[in-house]
């Protein structure tokens, strides 16, 4: 940032994804490095002043904020800031009700430091230069006179050398979830806890760790980022690298890691499109991003949902759709009344344990849950060749009988039973699944696709006005399950290019919107052309869409603005499905 000519200021923000380090990737901080130099050549006065404000710490700024200041034993100086009212396991506005925020830098003796009003704090840096190093003790309402916790460092006159100064922010929660698991409801603890021995050791070694791992940090950081960028261009080209680069953090942002050394999980919270708990068919669009950077954390995030059901505490004989209506309470749905979307739950659930199966070989796993997966199997048996009305993860689209992508994602998770029948030993079994699953894919192409006014499959059987996305067929190729014919493939790449707007393929006849994610997944399986083609509109939506607001998954393919007439998603960790095209390598 150029400051009139003669001083620029370089701003970095990082938020470490370390997913082969969980010790890091448990702490939910971020930094914020600001470097300032001269670029005239001539000496210049620098003062530079940072602050947060008590709206981090709840969604209703009617809620009373309280907050300290204190330095570290290692000379980490912060503000503590946080809801004075705790309401643990609660959220407002998409905001965490509980928890402590601690706003940090390092105590040296250019630096100043001052709470209170918004007005007061930044009105004193912007008449002296310098914060008054005074504390605001008069708790109060987020909304009344704003209170801020600022930061001011005197860099005196510069003129040939850089000045930096490193900022850190994070929450720190001791419990995290709450879970309805093999022992009834029980809270669980972030796994940073386990980390650090007391509230007390984490405030001082905790922040104290993380503003001092900077360094490698930012190693870390780059060599993560080199190997998305490099990976990509080499899968997709330069405009898939734009795609994967801005997906990353948004997709691990949903996540969080709890338990304790001998027991993990990680929650993951459906993003501004509902506030559910391990919904299972976001989980679905995220998990490639796993299968690409870290297998192993599908497992925990696969495990909660089979502890619950293997339990006894959800009644229905098909998968649940999440585990709690709003995050971080992943209490179930002890009643059965989730959203109804049996056959793609249960299909995404046989999907997702056999591809972690394949990238781990953790045959155990297979065996562990091999009777809660047959249960599934046998309702797509009977209701996944000729789906009823319906919904699928698409719900805002509405239901629809005869839905020909969310057949295919039934007979594809049949024939991903087969295989783990045949893993497990269960031969016969297997046998009998890969020959209805044989069998069903034939029906289903019959009842599926048009040969006017170009070949292609319907959104509905016997419906040849109507197309749609048939973003199911990647599991086919994600698990080489080799059950739908390449006659598909082939027909559908070309197909698309048929129907392609300004910025993407319409995710069905019904409307004009879009969704990214599974145009990722369509581009990953499909003929060079036509995923470059993807690749090229996608990569163009993301420089000139007009939307401003985190990156959504979900918009309109001709204007790529937000879905007429329609809601806002945005931030969501769908977009892990960005590497569908890696979760093939």
């Amino acid at each position: 940032m150029d400051v009139g000519g003669k001083v620029e200021m370089n701003i970095t923000f990082t938020s470490p994804i370390t997913p082969d380090d969980m010790k890091r990737q448990s702490l939910l901080f971020s930094y914020l490095e600001a470097r300032v130099y001269s670029i005239d050549g001539a000496k210049h006065k620098v003062q530079l002043y940072t602050d947060i404000s008590a709206e981090w710490v709840a969604g209703d700024h009617g809620a009373v904020a309280q907050w300290g200041y204190g330095v570290t034993s290692d000379n980490v100086t912060y503000h503590k800031v946080a809801r004075q009212t705790q309401l643990e396991f609660s959220e407002t506005s998409d905001q965490a009700d509980w928890g402590n925020w601690y706003y940090s830098t390092k105590n040296r003796d250019n630096l100043a430091y001052q709470s209170g009003s918004d007005r007061d704090v930044r009105g004193q840096f912007q008449s002296t230069g310098k914060l008054a190093n005074t504390k605001d003790t008069n708790y109060r309402p987020i909304n009344q006179q704003y209170p801020v916790f600022g930061f001011s460092s005197d860099f005196g006159t510069i003129q040939q050398e850089t000045h930096s100064t490193l900022y850190t922010i994070g929450l720190t929660q001791e419990q995290a979830v709450q879970f309805d698991g093999a022992s009834g409801v029980v809270p669980l603890p972030s796994l940073w806890t386990s980390y650090f021995s007391s509230e007390e050791e984490a405030l001082i070694e905790k922040v104290g760790f993380f503003y001092n791992d900077y360094g490698g940090a930012s190693r870390t950081a780059r060599g993560l980022d080199n190997k998305i960028n490099r990976d990509s261009i080499a899968a997709g080209g330069q405009d898939y690298a734009t795609a994967t680069s801005l997906a990353t953090r948004q997709a691990f942002g949903a996540t969080q890691l709890v338990g304790n050394l001998t027991k993990q999980y990680l929650f993951l919270k459906e993003i501004s499109s509902d506030g559910n708990t391990q919904t299972v068919d976001v989980i679905f669009p995220f998990h490639p991003i796993l299968l690409y950077l870290q297998p192993s954390y599908l497992k925990l995030l696969l495990d909660p949902l089979f502890e619950n059901q293997e339990s006894g505490h959800y009644p229905n004989m098909y998968s649940m759709h999440d585990l709690g209506s709003h995050y971080p309470n992943a209490t179930g749905h002890a009643d059965g009344n989730d959203e109804p979307q049996p056959l793609e739950e249960c299909g995404n659930m046989l999907i997702m344990t056999l591809a972690y199966y394949q990238r781990t070989l953790d045959i155990a796993y297979l065996s562990a849950h091999f009777p809660i997966l047959d249960q599934w199997t046998q309702y797509l048996i009977t209701s996944a060749l000729i789906p009823a009305d319906q919904i699928s993860t698409d719900d805002f689209a509405g239901s629809l009988a005869n839905q020909t992508n969310l057949a295919l994602k039934g007979i594809i998770g049949t024939r991903a039973m087969a295989t783990i029948a045949n893993l497990t030993g269960h031969y016969e079994v297997g046998a009998n699944y890969t020959t209805i699953s044989s069998s069903y894919i034939q029906s289903w192409q019959n009842l599926s696709t048009t040969p006017l006014p170009i070949p292609h499959t319907t959104l509905s059987y016997n419906n040849p006005s109507t197309h749609g996305l048939l973003y199911n067929l990647y599991a086919d190729r994600l698990l080489s399950l080799n059950l739908v014919p390449q006659g598909v493939y082939d027909m559908q790449s070309a197909f698309y290019g048929t129907i392609m707007e300004t910025y993407g393929v319409p995710l069905d006849t019904r409307h004009g919107y879009t969704k990214a994610d599974w145009e990722m997944f369509v581009a990953a399986v499909a003929g060079e052309s036509t995923k470059v083609m993807f690749m090229e509109r996608i990569a163009r939506w993301i420089d000139e869409m007009p939307i401003g607001a985190p990156l959504t998954d979900w918009y309109d393919a001709g204007s790529g603005d937000w879905p007429i007439g329609s809601g806002h998603f945005t931030a969501r960790p769908v977009v892990g499905g960005f590497f569908a095209l890696l979760a093939l390598d």
